[in-house]
């Protein structure tokens, strides 16, 4: 934990192999695991994913709200006071988006319209969502619309970078993706 001028106050462990952390409004802290978190030894991680508030307790839990078992998280992002995991279950045809409201803890799973993607924001009924192209200086960005209780992809094109672009590089907050790619963080609107 920094304080406003970025002094380290305090520290504490939520988990192993993150591969996405966001923060809310709220100060809450959202993070999705790799399959070595889940299965290793760090029970923290166990769950696939978690929210915690800024000292370190959990206060969000995925028990009983997921339609399967996480085996590893893509990206997150908030949306407003919404928080949004994307990860792969077990036992199903592709990616969950799981959307988090924080203050009722409530939770909708949708189908992602998109397998595995790197990045993600998120802005009332439209999202855009990226898949790197690994090693290679571009991205595929893919527009959608929820329509209902699934996603339509309205618009698919093939971005060039300014540098490569590594696993995990985008992060969303309000509809803005925000993506690295290289030395450089390009900005995308859903």
């Amino acid at each position: 934990m920094l304080d406003p001028s970025g002094k380290l106050l305090d520290t504490f462990c939520i988990g192993d192999d993150i591969t996405a952390l966001t923060t809310d409004p709220g100060g809450r802290i959202w993070t999705v695991y790799a399959d070595e978190g889940i299965y290793g030894d760090n029970p923290l991680s166990w769950k696939g994913m978690a929210g915690w508030d800024s000292a370190g307790r959990a206060v969000w839990s995925p028990e009983g709200r997921l339609p399967a078992l996480p085996l590893g998280g893509w990206t997150a992002a908030t949306e407003g006071q919404d928080v949004w995991l994307a990860w792969y279950p077990g036992g199903s045809p592709g990616t969950v988006l799981t959307r988090i409201t924080p203050s009722t803890g409530e939770t909708a799973n949708l189908l992602s319209p998109v397998r595995n993607p790197d990045g993600l924001a998120v802005w009332g009924n439209r999202a855009v969502l990226t898949v790197r192209d690994h090693n290679r200086r571009s991205v595929e960005v893919v527009r959608a619309e929820l329509e209902g209780t699934g996603w339509t992809v309205t618009d698919r094109r093939r971005l060039r970078t300014p540098g490569r672009v590594v696993l995990h590089c985008g992060q969303g907050r309000d509809g803005v993706l925000w993506l690295r790619a290289g030395h450089t963080w390009l900005r995308i609107r859903a």
